[in-house]
């Protein structure tokens, strides 16, 4: 089916949501059955200070464990305000931020940050003053800070403000409980809240919903699709997404094209569907990608398109470059669960 459509369904049993273009998955929010999952607001309090790494351990609710990157003004046993960030391999810690994020449709309530800012999508200067106008009336006397998303640009005065006051109200209620004990103060977002915000810019041409919804729309194939290592690529070319406890590891084969551009053709084809693969079978951490041979004169080229593929990916993600054995590194925040295991009970 053509244009673009958010899929709101079940998945093993639990909320689900996906995004759909011209029939192709491109983006899946799943539930990750974790009481504290990324997007989970607590207080926590501090236990260890890890001098030589520079970062502090955190008891969190329900004797769970979480490891915030930076110690500044910190002191063992304080209490803190600390939000999830990212999903924690197995044994370690959970990641953690002190920057807390509000996230509504057309806003952003950041108390950490000051300022009123609009997204650089919107380009109109009067339209960026409006809204920015608008976002300090609803501030009012507070020093939160606010981003102003793009999907904002083309909606009504009333609904900007009916999305935005109640996170400055939530934003405030959460920042009064610094004091006190380990305790969960915001769930995460739901998957079908999550797809109502971040999903809204461009706007949706239908939104789906139902039972069958997933098995309807092909999400339901997408997914089984995802759960196997091989990706199929164009001229009988292929790629295997393996993960380990180490990396993730990338193959790429030319198949039976054997024409002297192949190669390069194949690589190609796999650097600009890999932020897909690897957002929506939930992979990060050190990516190794063996391409398939190509001469070196090639690497510019791929190396433009990997950067044009990943720059619209909303995940954090560093290129590394080329190793000496000629793989290809990069690295990638962990910021949703493996698909592989939240479909474990299919």
């Amino acid at each position: 089916m053509k244009g673009r459509q958010v899929v709101l369904g079940h998945y093993n049993g639990e909320e689900a949501a996906a995004l759909m273009e011209d029939g192709q998955l491109v983006d899946l929010i799943l539930d990750s059955g974790e009481d504290l999952a990324v997007g989970a607001i607590c207080r926590g309090v501090t236990e260890r200070l890890m001098k030589g790494q520079g970062g502090v351990f955190v008891r969190l609710p329900d004797g769970q464990r979480g490891y915030l990157r930076e110690r500044s003004r910190i002191s063992e046993g304080q209490p803190l305000l600390v939000q999830i960030s990212g999903v924690a391999e197995e044994g370690k810690a959970i990641p953690l931020t002190p920057r807390l994020i509000f996230r509504g449709r057309y806003g952003l309530v950041t108390p950490m940050s000051p300022g009123i800012n609009v997204s650089r999508r919107i380009r109109d200067s009067e339209t960026r003053d409006h809204l920015t106008a608008l976002a300090r009336d609803c501030m009012a006397d507070r020093t939160h800070g606010m981003v102003i998303r793009s999907a904002a640009e083309h909606a009504e005065d009333e609904d900007i403000l009916r999305d935005l006051t109640p996170l400055i109200d939530l934003a405030d209620r959460i920042l009064a409980e610094g004091e006190g004990d380990p305790d969960l103060l915001l769930d995460a977002p739901s998957p079908w809240e999550q797809a109502w915000t971040e999903w809204s810019d461009p706007q949706p041409d239908a939104v789906e919903e139902g039972e069958d919804a997933f098995e309807t729309f092909g999400v339901l194939d997408a997914i089984d699709a995802l759960l196997r290592d091989r990706v199929a690529l164009p001229n009988s070319a292929s790629a295997y997404i393996e993960s380990t406890r180490a990396l993730i590891a990338v193959d790429v084969n030319t198949g039976n094209d054997t024409s002297p551009a192949a190669a390069l053709k194949a690589n190609i084809a796999l650097a600009r569907d890999l932020p897909r693969q690897l957002r929506l079978r939930g992979l990060g951490g050190q990516v190794a990608v063996d391409f398939a041979p190509m001469p070196k004169r090639d690497r510019a080229t791929l190396d433009q398109v990997l950067g044009a593929a990943f720059k619209g990916d909303g995940t954090e993600t560093t290129l590394v470059g080329w190793t000496a054995m000629g793989l290809y590194e990069i690295n990638r925040k962990r910021d949703r669960a493996p698909l592989a295991r939240l479909a474990g009970g299919r």
